[in-house]
C-alpha cells in the first residue's frame, strides 16, 4: 500500500472517528442553554484535576484537529472563578447545576492520570471527552466505570497503556465509546473484557478500538455486537481468527465497518442464504486483512449505500470491474496492491459521479491514459486516441476529483494534459510507471501532494509548481529532469515538508530560497549534478528539517559551520561531493542524528571524538577522506556510540592501534537481535545509504536495524586486533583489510556467530588460523590474502567453500584450497562432507549464493537491500552472477 493509499486512510478514519464522537456528544446528549451556577465541591474537584497535570502545548501542536485550539483549562478560574459551568469546556445541568459534559480534547494535558483523581468526583458525568493529551502511559482506571450516567467516553489517542479495565462494561448507558490510538498497540482488550463490554453496553452505537492490542480476542465474541451499532472501527489492533462476517453484516444499522490492517484475520464476505443485507453501510475498510471478499455480492448488496471503500491488499474473489459502475453513491475508492491487470476501467469509473478520491496504486494496470476531446462544467469525455490502448469515449468523470493515485503499475505514454485542468485536484500519484515526455505546466488550484517520481519524464521544472502555495509533497525524483535548479523560486511553497528531486540531470547551484521553507521536514537534492557551496543557511535551518540528502553531486567549499541547537536534524548525507575543511563541531548539537554520511570528499582534521556524545548515532561514515590521527583516545563519554551500527572510516589515513576502548562500548553490535523485520527512519520515509559488503558498494534502500558492519580498511593502523572484539556478537561484516596490523588472529572472532564477511587481507598477521573459526557458521567471504601466516587452513564446515583467493601470498599456509600440501606428498583432495557422501548437493555455488547459511553475496542483496528488478538485475550481471538469473 502505497504512502498516498496510507494517507487518504488517515484522513478519512482518524477525524471520522474524533469528530464523529464530538458530534454525537453535542447533538444527542448535550443542549446548551444560559449557564447556571456550578456546585462548589465540582468547581473544587476541577481545578485539583486540572492542576494535577502540567501544561504542554506541543503536544496539541502534534495534531491537526487541534489546530487553532486553545487548550481548554488555561482560562478556568480567570473569568467567572465561582462558576465553573461558565469554564471552556464544562456544560452543567441547567436545573441541578451539575457537570454533566466536560470536553478537555486537544487541552495540552501531560503527566500520569491516578485512580485517586479528582475528576471521578463528578459523579453526573453523562459526556466525557480526553482525546489527544498526554497522559503518561498511565493505565485507564477502573473508576471509570463509576460514571453510571456516562454515555460518551472518549479517551483517543491519550497515551494509555496497559489493560481496558473490564469495569468498562458497566457503564450500560454508554452510546459511543472510543479507547483507540492509544500508544499503538500497547493498550490491551482481553476476551474476557471485550465480551462483557459487548454483551452489556446494549445502547452501544459508535465503539473504536484502532490500534488496541486485540491479539488475544476471539472474533467469535463480536457475535454479541449491540443491534444499535452504527460505527465500529477495529483497524490495526492484531485482530486474527476467523470473522463472523455474515452476522457483523447484518446489523440493521450499521454505516462504518473499519477492519483494515488486521493481517491474520480470515473468513469470508460471501451470503450464507439467499437474503441481502439490511445494514446502510457507508463506510467499509478491510485493507491489509486476510478475509475473502465475495466482490459481485458486496457490490450489489451496498451499491446504494457505500460512501468510502478501501479494499486494498485484499483477497478480492469474482473481480469484474464492469460492476463498478454501480457504485453510484461512492466518494472514496481504494483498490490498491491487488495484482490487477489490463487496462483501468475507465468507462465504469466514468459513471460515478461523486468520486473524488481513486486509488489504484500498486497494480499491474497497463496503456495510457486517455485524451479529452470536450468537457463542460459537470463532465469530462474521453476520446479515441491512436493506440492499442485506446479507450471508448464515456460519460461523465468528475472535474471536483481530489485525489488520484495511479503509482506502481505500467502505464507509459505521456501524462494527459487534462489531468493538469482538474483545479479540483488535491493529491495526484503517478509515480513508478513509464510516463515520458515532459511535465506541463499546471492549472491546479489547491494541490496538496504531487509525485511523479520513478518515470522517464524529461524536460525543465515548470514553473507552475513553485505557485502551488498550499503544496506539502513534492516528489520529482528518478526522472530525466534538467536545466538549472538554482533559478527556480521556491518562496512561495511555505507549508512544503517534503521535497525529494534526487536522481535527475539538474545543473546549478542550490536555491537559496529553499530556506524560506520553514515548515521542510525532508529534503533529497542527490544524485544530480549542482554545483557551488552548500549554503549556511542548511546547517543553521529551521528546527523542523529533519533529512537533508545531498550526496552526489558536485558541491564544494566547507560544510556549514552552524548547527542549530534544538534542530531536528537525523540524517545528514553529504556522500560523493568535493567538500574541504574540517567537520563542524556543531554537529554535536544534533541530538537526533542517526546517519551521518559525509564520505568521498577532502574533508580533513582529526577524528572526531565528540560525535561520540549523540545518544541515536546509528550510522557513521567518513570514508574516503582526508582524517589523520590516532583514534585510540579516552573516550569523554560513559558510554560512547552505544548506539552504532555502522562504522566506516575507510581509506583515510588513521594511525595508531585500532579503538579498543570504542569496541567495548558499541552495545548495538553486542545484541541487535529483534524478532520483526525493521527498519531505520520514520513512516514512509526510510533512511538509505551506500556500504561495502563483501567487497561490492552496495545502497541500503532501506537500513535494516539488525545490520551492523565496521570497515577500518586502507589506513595506517597498526598493532595487534583486540580479543574483546569477540563480543560484537551481531556483526554481519568486519574489514580490517590494507593496514598494518601485527601479532596473530584472535580465536574469540569465533563467537561472532552472525559474521557474513570477514577481511584481514593486506596486513602483516602471523602464526596460524585459528582452527575455531570453522564455528563462524554464517562466514560466506573469508580474505587472509596478503600477510605472513603459516601453517595448516582448518577444515569443515564453511572454510570447506572458500577458494584459494582467501588465502594467496601466505607463503607458509597449506592444505586444501591451496596446492601446497601439508606434512605429506599426497594431492590435496577436497573434503568430503557426510551430506555429500549421502547424495546431498554438498557445497554447489550456486545453492550457497543463493541462500546457504544467512546467504552469500545474493543473499545479502535480498536480506538488506530493496531494489527494483531493473537494478537487481544490473547488479547480478555487475558482480559476475548473471548465470543465477536464468538458472
Amino acid at each position: 500500500m502505497g504512502w498516498f493509499s496510507l494517507l487518504s486512510l488517515l484522513f478519512f478514519l482518524l477525524p471520522f472517528s474524533s469528530f464523529q464522537t464530538s458530534s454525537n456528544v453535542s447533538s444527542s446528549s448535550i443542549i446548551h442553554h444560559p449557564s447556571p451556577l456550578c456546585h462548589p465541591y465540582e468547581r473544587s474537584a476541577l481545578i485539583q484535576f486540572k492542576n494535577s497535570f502540567s501544561i504542554n502545548n506541543t503536544i496539541a501542536s502534534d495534531y491537526y484537529e487541534c489546530d487553532g485550539i486553545d487548550p481548554s483549562t488555561i482560562s478556568w478560574a480567570k473569568n467567572d472563578a465561582s462558576n465553573c459551568c461558565a469554564w471552556r469546556g464544562v456544560t452543567c445541568d441547567e436545573k441541578a447545576g451539575h457537570v454533566i459534559g466536560l470536553d478537555l480534547s486537544c487541552a495540552s494535558l501531560q503527566g500520569a492520570f491516578h485512580s485517586n483523581s479528582t475528576l471521578f468526583f463528578l459523579r453526573n458525568l453523562q459526556s466525557l471527552h480526553l482525546s489527544q493529551n498526554d497522559f503518561g502511559g498511565s493505565t485507564i482506571p477502573s473508576e471509570f466505570g463509576k460514571f453510571s450516567d456516562l454515555e460518551h467516553l472518549i479517551l483517543y489517542d491519550s497515551n494509555f497503556l496497559g489493560n481496558v479495565p473490564p469495569e468498562i462494561s458497566y457503564l450500560s448507558k454508554l452510546v459511543t465509546l472510543d479507547l483507540s490510538w492509544n500508544n499503538i498497540h500497547k493498550l490491551k482488550v482481553d476476551t474476557f473484557t471485550l465480551k462483557r463490554i459487548v454483551t452489556n453496553l446494549t445502547n452501544l452505537e459508535a465503539f473504536y478500538l484502532s490500534r488496541v492490542d486485540m491479539s488475544s480476542v476471539s472474533p467469535v465474541v463480536l457475535m454479541n455486537l449491540s443491534s444499535s451499532l452504527i460505527n465500529l472501527t477495529l483497524s490495526l489492533c492484531s485482530l486474527g481468527g476467523n470473522l463472523p462476517a455474515d452476522y457483523i453484516f447484518h446489523l440493521p444499522k450499521l454505516e462504518m465497518l473499519y477492519l483494515g490492517g488486521n493481517e491474520n484475520l480470515t473468513g469470508s464476505l460471501f451470503p450464507k442464504s439467499n437474503r441481502n443485507t439490511s445494514s446502510p453501510l457507508k463506510r467499509l475498510s478491510l485493507f491489509d486483512s486476510k478475509l475473502l471478499i465475495d466482490f459481485p455480492y458486496l457490490i450489489q448488496n451496498f451499491k446504494y449505500s457505500l460512501e468510502f471503500l478501501y479494499l486494498g491488499s485484499c483477497k478480492i474473489l469474482g473481480w469484474n470491474p464492469t460492476l463498478l459502475a454501480n457504485l453510484t453513491q461512492i466518494s472514496v475508492l481504494d483498490l490498491s496492491s491487488n495484482n490487477f491487470g489490463g487496462e483501468i476501467p475507465w468507462s465504469s469509473l466514468m459513471h460515478l459521479e461523486r468520486l473524488i478520491s481513486l486509488d489504484l496504486s500498486d497494480n499491474n494496470f497497463t496503456g495510457q491514459l486517455p485524451e479529452i476531446s470536450s468537457y463542460n462544467s459537470t463532465q469530462l469525455s474521453f476520446s479515441y486516441d491512436n493506440s492499442s490502448n485506446s479507450l471508448t469515449s464515456g460519460g461523465p468523470l468528475p472535474l471536483e476529483l481530489e485525489s488520484l493515485y495511479l503509482s506502481d503499475n505500467l502505464l507509459d505514454g505521456k501524462i494527459p494534459g487534462w489531468l493538469y485542468s482538474l483545479k479540483s485536484l488535491e493529491n495526484l500519484d503517478l509515480s513508478s510507471n513509464q510516463f515520458t515526455g515532459y511535465i506541463e505546466e499546471f492549472q491546479f488550484h489547491p494541490l496538496v501532494s504531487l509525485d511523479l517520481s520513478n518515470n522517464k519524464l524529461r524536460g525543465s521544472l515548470p514553473s507552475s509548481i513553485f505557485q502551488q502555495v498550499n503544496l506539502t509533497f513534492l516528489d520529482l525524483s528518478s526522472n530525466i529532469l534538467s536545466g538549472d535548479v538554482g533559478i527556480n523560486d521556491f518562496s512561495k511553497l511555505k507549508r512544503l515538508e517534503y521535497l525529494s528531486i534526487s536522481e535527475n540531470q539538474l545543473s546549478g547551484e542550490i536555491p537559496s530560497s529553499i530556506c524560506d521553507l520553514n515548515s521542510l521536514n525532508y529534503l533529497d537534492l542527490s544524485n544530480n549534478s549542482l554545483t557551488g557551496k552548500v549554503h549556511p543557511c542548511l546547517g543553521n535551518f529551521s528546527i523542523s528539517l529533519s533529512v537533508l540528502n545531498l550526496h552526489t553531486n558536485k558541491l564544494h567549499g566547507t560544510i556549514p559551520l552552524t548547527f542549530a541547537k534544538g534542530n531536528s536534524l537525523r540524517n545528514l548525507n553529504l556522500n560523493g561531493n568535493q567538500l574541504g575543511g574540517i567537520l563542524p563541531q556543531s554537529l554535536v548539537r544534533c541530538k537526533k542524528m542517526e546517519i551521518l554520511d559525509v564520505g568521498n570528499n577532502k574533508i580533513n582534521g582529526t577524528f572526531p571524538y565528540w560525535l561520540e556524545s549523540l545518544p541515536m548515532l546509528q550510522v557513521l561514515i567518513l570514508r574516503s577522506n582526508r582524517f589523520h590521527g590516532s583514534i585510540d583516545v579516552s573516550p569523554k563519554t560513559a558510554l560512547p556510540f552505544q548506539t552504532l551500527r555502522i562504522m566506516d572510516l575507510s581509506d583515510n589515513e588513521f594511525s595508531g592501534n585500532l579503538p579498543t576502548k570504542y569496541f567495548k562500548n558499541l552495545l548495538a553490535m553486542m545484541d541487535a537481535y529483534s524478532d520483526q523485520l525493521t527498519y531505520m527512519g520514520e513512516d514512509q520515509y526510510y533512511e538509505s545509504t551506500i556500504v561495502v559488503i563483501k567487497g561490492f558498494f552496495i545502497e541500503l534502500v532501506k537500513i535494516q536495524t539488525m545490520f551492523t558492519t565496521i570497515d577500518l580498511s586502507k589506513n595506517n593502523f597498526e598493532g595487534e586486533i583486540p580479543k574483546l572484539i569477540g563480543k560484537l556478537k551481531s556483526l554481519k561484516g568486519l574489514n580490517f583489510s590494507h593496514n598494518k596490523l601485527t601479532g596473530t588472529i584472535p580465536s574469540t572472532l569465533e563467537n561472532l556467530s552472525n559474521l557474513e564477511w570477514l577481511d584481514l587481507s593486506s596486513n602483516e598477521l602471523v602464526g596460524e588460523i585459528p582452527q575455531q573459526l570453522t564455528n563462524m557458521i554464517s562466514l560466506e567471504v573469508l580474505n587472509l590474502s596478503k600477510n605472513r601466516l603459516v601453517g595448516p587452513i582448518p577444515s569443515g564446515k564453511q572454510f570447506n567453500t572458500f577458494d584459494n583467493t582467501s588465502y594467496s601470498e601466505n607463503m607458509g599456509l597449506c592444505g586444501f584450497p591451496l596446492s601446497k600440501i601439508c606434512g605429506n606428498n599426497e594431492a590435496p583432495q577436497s573434503p568430503t562432507t557426510k551430506f555429500e557422501e549421502e547424495g546431498g548437493y554438498g557445497f554447489d555455488w550456486k545453492i550457497i549464493l543463493v541462500g546457504y547459511g544467512c546467504g552469500i553475496v545474493i543473499g545479502v542483496s535480498l536480506g538488506y537491500i530493496v531494489l527494483s528488478n531493473e537494478k537487481f538485475t544490473l547488479f547480478l550481471i555487475k558482480i559476475g552472477f548473471s548465470n543465477l538469473l536464468y538458472a
